[in-house]
């Protein structure tokens, strides 16, 4: 992993959080336990603060920044799809943001809520909980259901489990001869 000390602030992870050698943690960032930090994913706290709880997965290329002095803040079990960028946003337990989804300034997403992928929240929007958004800007279509939180709950502990065991035992850098 890469971590990198800025300004005088050092990054603190969870002892049974994975992340990939080619993910940049840096500065002022607080990452919780059993948190999967994708390969690519950029996770920037140099002029912000960046908090990410536990059993939160950071998918591949993710971005997460935050203003100066600001925070970006993001709950437990929350997913950040493959490609995503979160800006200054505070994201609510159990959330799920989609693939290549845009979550900006001042926004606010709500636990259990679902931003699809390639949506777009727009400055200051608040996504309520337990919702579904769709679309630039986001428009909420439809409520997340009990079956959806079932099977998002199952998805959420295989990422968990994938930091806490199995990359650490199954992953293995290989060289090419």
């Amino acid at each position: 992993m890469s971590l990198f000390e800025f300004n005088s602030q050092v990054p603190s992870v969870g002892k049974k959080s994975y992340i990939f050698d080619s993910a940049d943690v840096i500065g002022n960032v607080t990452i919780g336990e059993c948190c999967f930090i994708g390969p690519g994913a950029r996770i920037r706290g140099d002029y912000g603060k960046i908090v990410i709880g536990d059993k939160t997965s950071i998918e591949d290329n993710c971005v997460i920044h935050a203003r100066p002095n600001e925070e970006c803040w993001i709950g437990k079990y929350v997913t950040v799809g493959h490609g995503s960028v979160i800006h200054n946003a505070k994201i609510k337990d159990w959330a799920v943001i989609g693939m290549n989804a845009v979550v900006s300034d001042y926004s606010e997403i709500g636990e259990w809520s679902v931003i699809a992928e390639g949506c777009v929240v727009k400055n200051n929007q608040k996504i309520p909980s337990e919702k579904i958004a769709v679309g630039i800007p986001a428009k909420i279509v439809a409520d997340t259901t009990k079956d959806y939180k079932k099977q998002w709950t199952h998805f959420k502990e295989i990422y968990a489990t994938l930091a806490e065991k199995t990359y650490r035992e199954q992953l293995k850098k290989i060289d090419i001869q």
